[in-house]
């Protein structure tokens, strides 16, 4: 396959970015999109050009690292992360447009590479248990409702990525934090802290300058592991009875 690819080049957060063109050839129908993007970094530095910046880590598709907007969609145009995305998803000839998630929160640090630490101030802020375990305790210690342990364990499925808050109008960061703040309040082990996190995850979303939330839909859409629009009502829910409750 021979492809045209239109990067966004961004040396620094402070400079100025903008898109250039490269061609590539040789490329495998059966490469995944950032093993192509290797392909590309290598002709770059044997020409003595900068690589292009993106971000990776597992290659497997349950890490979240790899946050590329492609050709205007969050991961591309399949539903799975853009490390699983092949290239038999293009055809020959195509130009593809390669951008970083699009979100104030999300500034750039460089070409692809976004600051996603954004997420992590917000787990921080009350994705934790204050329960003393101990040990890891044995698997049925704690009696557990079948249908709480599966609606924790989809949304324990949320890695983190920032798909939602990239394909969002808003730019918000609702469908994380609905994620972050369900697996836990739905659980026992969770119980003690359940009104103070989803008004400290809420509080710290909104102070980290996402933006607000109109139940677009996009957010669901783009979500590689499928966390469901209804998380975030959800979470609705959750805040408005923890601040009946003055808990804040």
């Amino acid at each position: 396959m021979k492809l045209t690819l239109r990067v966004w080049r961004q040396h620094d957060a402070d400079a100025d970015g903008g898109m250039s063109t490269y061609d590539v050839d040789g490329i495998s129908p059966d490469m995944s999109f950032l093993e192509m993007l290797d392909t590309l970094n290598e002709e770059l530095i044997l020409k003595g050009d900068d690589p292009v910046a993106f971000d990776h880590d597992c290659r497997e598709g349950i890490c979240g690292a790899c946050s590329l907007v492609i050709n205007g969609d969050a991961h591309g145009p399949e539903r799975t992360t853009s490390c699983q995305l092949h290239m038999r998803s293009f055809r020959d000839g195509d130009t593809i447009d390669v951008e970083p998630w699009r979100a104030a929160a999300f500034p750039v640090v460089r070409d692809l590479v976004v600051d996603r630490s954004a997420f992590d101030r917000i787990i921080q802020s009350g994705g934790y248990i204050t329960a003393p375990t101990g040990a890891a305790p044995e698997a049925h210690a704690t009696p557990v409702p079948k249908p709480d342990a599966d609606f924790a364990f989809e949304h324990a499925e949320c890695i983190g990525c920032g798909a939602c808050v990239a394909a969002c109008p808003n730019g918000s960061a609702m469908l994380f934090t609905s994620a972050k703040v369900n697996h836990l309040n739905v659980l026992p082990q969770g119980a003690p802290e359940r009104e103070s996190r989803v008004l400290d995850m809420v509080t710290t979303m909104d102070d980290e300058g996402f933006g607000g939330c109109t139940l677009a839909g996009e957010c669901a859409t783009a979500c590689p592991k499928g966390i469901p629009l209804f998380s975030i009502t959800k979470m609705n829910r959750e805040y408005v009875r923890a601040a009946r409750k003055g808990r804040r």
